[in-house]
């Protein structure tokens, strides 16, 4: 039986250094910086929600990349999803990121927690090859 990695939040949780409502506030927040390509598209006025739903139909069937299609189909240009991926990536927070923007922890706690996280997933990886 396989094993799927514990998400940094799920252990956080674990260490109660976090409570449930901690990590969802700190997911929220992602969500909504993080925006998805259409998203941001439709932010700026270069596509209508039907056009996105057009491609997120396209992507089920095709697993293409949203800006690959919407170029594809003329609802963007290169240019236009270049712009976007460009913002995508400047504004882009991970979880650790967002749990010190809200403060609740310290960016020297988050260092500190990353390390003892990232340290017993090598040592899980290391026990799992013997």
């Amino acid at each position: 039986m396989r094993r799927h990695r514990l998400l940094f939040g799920q252990f956080l949780m674990k260490k109660k250094i976090l409570n449930r409502d901690e990590v969802f506030m700190a997911r929220i927040l992602q969500k909504d910086i993080n925006l998805k390509i259409g998203q941001l598209a439709k932010r700026r006025g270069w596509i209508t929600n039907a056009l996105i739903e057009k491609v997120l139909i396209v992507q089920e069937e095709t697993f293409e990349k949203f800006g690959s299609i919407a170029v594809k189909e003329n609802f963007l240009t290169q240019e236009q999803v270049n712009e976007l991926l460009k913002e995508h990536e400047d504004n882009y927070i991970f979880f650790g990121e967002a749990i010190v923007k809200l403060g609740i922890l310290t960016q020297k706690e988050l260092l500190e927690h990353l390390k003892e996280y990232n340290k017993q997933w090598v040592q899980n990886q290391q026990q799992r090859k013997k």
